[in-house]
């Protein structure tokens, strides 16, 4: 409609003076006049000049005295005949209508005071609504009246922008449709000769070429296993993201009245609820421990329930994924290995800017005969200095299946503090002699969260924008690959 009535009344008439005044001669919103304006322009169908002036358009306030009338206007008609106090007046009005209202009245003689506010006319006109009205309806208003209205702040100036249009060197009453393909029922058809194509802009730019961007948490958890592998670790398979509670717990004795065991700290799972692949021998060597100890220990001195070792959960930590390692390795003859997993864990946790219920767990281990605490700080180290953390601090801690325990403290250059992270310890002797393994082995571990050096070398200070529905995907494709370095 908008292309016709322009493209119509250039067919007839030299010039479109005004397109503003053109289009509310017919009706049409202005916007849509102007962009049909600038898409003809655009293909050579017409000249088009810009022109650029100030209209004035109603305030906020404006626009309730152009609905409702001025507030002079409006404490007059307050006014009764008789007269009225100030304190009954103010009462009955808006108090910003009252103030104003009052001292305007005033000062145009409609009103006087005594010892009540009384009338000095019969009747007045609201030259202010009429005012703003007329300007509402664009219509031209005496520059010294403008004035007026802007200083009482009714009536701000807003740029408009319109255009002149003459006809182009391709005019032509109704826009030609250009072909953009050559397409094969064209060649068929045999009209590919008669038509006409839209000219190529061989200065425009394509679309953005999509492509696959790897996760920040990807990047770093590549680095860190290169790390292993170069410090000559085997990575375990960590597929399964269920586990049995005897894997999960009982394996590395914990006992079945700990505080993790709580579905509010797990997620158990109601189908299937249990596992029926345990291996038997290994399951009652456990069992004994638990309710009596061992190989120096006196166990919990509880009555361990199968039940609750059967029970099927989303695994809490890759420690699971450990036990079965060095289960398995036991059933051998003994050969020193170096394992380690990066996978997601599972906790029923609140979720806020530093915790999720599902995130990643990186675990090392070193298993061999004779080794000792000395042993994995050295190890400890080695790795994290490889990470560009030289500086660390070990504080003893307390896990069930580690003793002696430690807690991994390194120093934050940035944040000119000791930040903690991770964990470590030796496995207990109460987890690894049930699983057959000889006397003298000892197994030296440490574990810590994939997101936490991640949220630190990307400078992200919630989790939830890392890792979740929530996640930028901005984020991702414009962070270059990085180095680690904390």
């Amino acid at each position: 409609m908008a292309e016709e009535a322009v493209l119509g009344f250039l067919e007839k008439n030299e010039e479109i003076t005004d397109s503003g005044q053109f289009a509310a001669e017919r009706g049409i919103d202005h916007q849509d006049i102007a962009n049909i304006i600038k898409s003809l322009h655009g293909f050579k169908l017409v000249d088009a000049q810009d022109i650029k002036r100030e209209r004035w358009v109603l305030t906020e306030e404006g626009k309730t005295y152009a609905a409702a009338g001025s507030p002079e206007v409006q404490v007059f008609l307050a006014v009764p005949p008789e007269g009225i106090s100030l304190d009954e007046l103010q009462r009955k009005m808006d108090t910003t209508v009252f103030k104003i209202g009052r001292s305007q009245a005033i000062k145009n003689q409609w009103v006087e005071m005594g010892k009540q506010l009384t009338r000095k006319v019969q009747d007045v006109d609201d030259k202010v609504k009429d005012l703003l009205i007329r300007i509402q309806d664009g219509e031209v208003v005496d520059p010294k009246e403008i004035d007026a209205l802007k200083r009482r702040k009714l009536i701000s100036p807003q740029p408009w922008k319109g255009y002149s249009v003459r006809k182009g060197p391709k005019y032509a009453p109704r826009r030609k449709k250009f072909a953009t393909d050559l397409t094969r029922e064209n060649i068929l058809r045999g009209d590919w000769k008669d038509l006409e194509f839209k000219e190529y802009n061989f200065s425009s730019k394509g679309q953005p070429v999509g492509g696959g961007s790897l996760h920040p948490l990807l990047k770093v958890r590549q680095q860190i296993k290169m790390i292993f592998l170069q410090m000559g670790f085997e990575e375990m398979p960590t597929n399964n993201f269920v586990e049995s509670s005897f894997w999960n717990f009982d394996a590395l004795f914990q006992p079945q009245q700990h505080p993790a065991r709580d579905s509010h700290d797990t997620f158990f799972l109601q189908v299937p609820s249990t596992t029926k692949m345990l291996p038997e021998d290994y399951v009652e060597r456990v069992k004994h421990v638990h309710e009596f100890g061992g190989y120096g220990s006196r166990g919990y001195g509880y009555e361990w329930k199968r039940e609750e070792a059967n029970k099927n959960l989303l695994r809490t930590h890759t420690t699971a994924v450990s036990s079965r390692m060095l289960y398995s390795l036991a059933q051998k003859d003994f050969v020193p290995k170096k394992y380690f997993s990066i996978d997601r864990v599972f906790r029923n946790e609140a979720v806020d800017r530093t915790h999720l219920a599902e995130f990643h767990q990186i675990e090392g281990l070193v298993c061999d005969r004779n080794l000792s605490l000395g042993h994995l700080i050295g190890v400890l180290n080695d790795f994290f200095s490889r990470l560009g953390m030289s500086k660390l601090k070990f504080k003893p801690a307390y896990n069930p299946y580690t003793e002696p325990s430690m807690e991994i403290f390194s120093y934050h250059e940035g944040l000119e503090k000791w930040v903690e992270i991770g964990n470590s310890g030796m496995f207990r002797p109460e987890m690894l002699r049930p699983m057959g393994l000889p006397a003298d082995v000892r197994v030296i571990a440490w574990g810590l969260s994939l997101e936490r050096p991640t949220m630190i070398l990307y400078g992200v200070d919630n989790i939830r924008d890392l890792f979740g529905p929530k996640v930028d995907l901005s984020l991702i494709k414009k962070n270059p690959l990085c180095r680690i370095g904390i």
